[in-house]
């Protein structure tokens, strides 16, 4: 079994695979406190629940595949897979470990480690050229060539950020339940709110999607868009640009850094 780790800066999703298969996963929130002792035991409640893992930490891992945007927590994690999974193989993703997929950036090694294990996914799963729709703290876009190469994207403010900040700075406005409203006129300030995050992001993922897909191919047909994240559901039904979801993309793409990988430790 490959235990696959993604840390956010929001939510830290964990995944256990059995072969090129996902069967489970948990989502937790991503603290930079905890230490490496903490996060074991976090790992061992989670996964001594799993009836194909034995009670004792680490029964029945043979493998793990980490990536952070988190450095604090990328540290402990280290730790952890040091002093408590010292003999599984372990992959973190960094600077060094081969991905397969060409970083055509100005400086690659400030690409953040979660775009790229999107863009291996991608290529493996749909091919090049592709567009990903990242729903996470940020919105990120990141773009494939049709060689399978990363050539860039974009971020922007997550639709959280965005409702937070709305409560914030808004003096008659408050953190409201993201859902869809009712329709695009909002009957009341929730309503106005929800139909301005829902349809705005919308809106927005349709005109930074299309204008990469022009830059990407000739035909925008040729192009791939794939969207991935824990708020992608919200925008699914809304955006007319959306060909794939694939909600454990990041995961899948851990899997195949693994695989690429462990053969040379």
């Amino acid at each position: 079994m490959l235990l696959t780790i993604d840390v956010g800066n929001t939510h830290t999703v964990l995944g256990l695979f059995d072969g090129e298969d996902i069967v489970e996963h948990w989502r937790i929130s991503t603290d930079a406190r905890r230490t490496a002792d903490e996060l074991a035991v976090l790992l061992q409640g989670l996964m001594g629940m799993h009836p194909l893992l034995g009670d004792e930490l680490g029964d029945g891992i043979d493998g793990i595949a980490i990536c952070a945007t988190v450095p604090s927590v990328l540290h402990e994690l280290r730790e952890v897979t040091r002093r408590y999974y010292g003999d599984v193989p372990a992959v973190l993703v960094e600077p060094g470990v081969k991905t397969g997929v060409p970083i055509l950036t100005d400086n690659p090694k400030e690409v953040g480690a979660d775009r790229i294990i999107n863009a291996v996914a991608a290529v493996e799963l749909y091919g090049g050229p592709a567009v990903v729709v990242d729903f996470g703290t940020a919105t990120t876009f990141d773009a494939v060539s049709a060689r399978g190469e990363y050539i860039g994207g974009v971020i922007a403010p997550g639709i959280e950020i965005s409702v937070e900040a709305l409560g914030v700075k808004g003096a008659q406005l408050r953190k409201i339940e993201v859902a869809r409203p009712r329709s695009v006129i909002g009957k009341n300030t929730v309503e106005a709110m929800q139909s301005g995050i829902v349809f705005g992001f919308a809106g927005q993922v349709d005109g930074v999607v299309n204008r990469m897909v022009r830059e990407l191919a000739d035909d925008p047909d040729d192009v791939t868009v794939i969207a991935t994240g824990g708020l992608a559901p919200m925008v699914l039904g809304e955006s007319s640009v959306i060909d794939e979801h694939e909600p454990w993309l990041t995961l899948i793409g851990l899997r195949l850094v693994y695989e690429r990988n462990v053969a040379r430790m």
